[in-house]
């Protein structure tokens, strides 16, 4: 089962295949099978060309696991990730793909799944 634990949309600057993208979509998803737990960050440069296009391009995407190990989902793990290891980790896949997450400017409020 993959579920999204956090996903949020923010500003963000990325050139990737010669397309400026203006926005990021970041996310922590969990995804257990067979006793296994598994969570990952992953975000998605897209171009957000106005206020209504979020439509996702999957090009400029990347993601790294965090966790993995026996067991199952955990609040207490989850809640350590995002407040420790979320963001560092988002923030180095943004600059492998040559982007940058702006924090400071959310373009949704968070969904918390």
């Amino acid at each position: 089962m993959v579920i999204d634990v956090y996903s949020q949309y923010f500003s963000g600057s990325c050139v990737y295949n010669g397309v400026e993208r203006r926005a990021v979509l970041v996310r922590l998803t969990s995804d257990s099978e067979a006793g296994q737990i598994r969570y990952t960050a992953g975000l998605s440069f897209f171009p957000h060309e106005n206020e209504e296009d979020y439509a996702i391009s999957y090009d400029a995407a990347a993601e790294r696991t965090l966790y993995e190990a026996n067991g199952r989902r955990s609040k207490k793990r989850e809640a350590a990730l995002l407040e420790k290891e979320l963001r560092p980790t988002l923030d180095a896949l943004a600059a492998e793909l040559g982007g940058a997450i702006d924090w400071e400017r959310p373009l949704r409020d968070a969904r918390m799944g």
